[in-house]
């Protein structure tokens, strides 16, 4: 009986964390939204990943404490997942260039305004999310 205890527990902890992720704010990616909301004038943070990768789930954390941690972020910019694993062969990521999982990119209007590739710097993050904000409220 402890170890269905320790089993059920162990699961809980694994499964709950990923589930307060995925109850944010992201737009999932499908084809032709980004194009779409660039047109409408909107600037874009799309964060490439796969549920497996752990790079990917630090880059979630920190963007989600940024957003948290100031309002104007999710006010000015739409923010979309894309997940690697189903569009890594999609129209954009090719015209894009996302070479792998865990990458980071900013666009406004037909400019892309930077990117991050496998980095989890608080610091790097907030600037690319910064240089979006200000793109969008300029």
């Amino acid at each position: 009986m402890k170890r269905r205890n320790f089993l059920m527990a162990a699961a809980m902890a694994t499964v709950l964390p990923m589930a307060a992720l995925a109850n944010d704010t992201m737009v999932q990616y499908e084809d032709g939204l980004v194009k779409e909301r660039l047109a409408a004038g909107e600037t874009v943070f799309i964060e490439v990943g796969t549920d497996w990768c752990t790079t990917c789930a630090s880059q979630k954390r920190t963007i989600a404490a940024l957003r948290d941690d100031n309002a104007a972020y999710d006010e000015a910019i739409t923010f979309v997942y894309m997940d690697w694993d189903i569009y890594k062969s999609s129209d954009l990521a090719t015209e894009l260039g996302i070479p792998r999982r865990s990458t980071l990119v900013a666009l406004s209007g037909d400019a892309e305004l930077g990117r991050i590739v496998a980095g989890t710097s608080r610091s790097d993050i907030q600037a690319l999310m910064d240089t979006a904000l200000s793109a969008a409220t300029s």
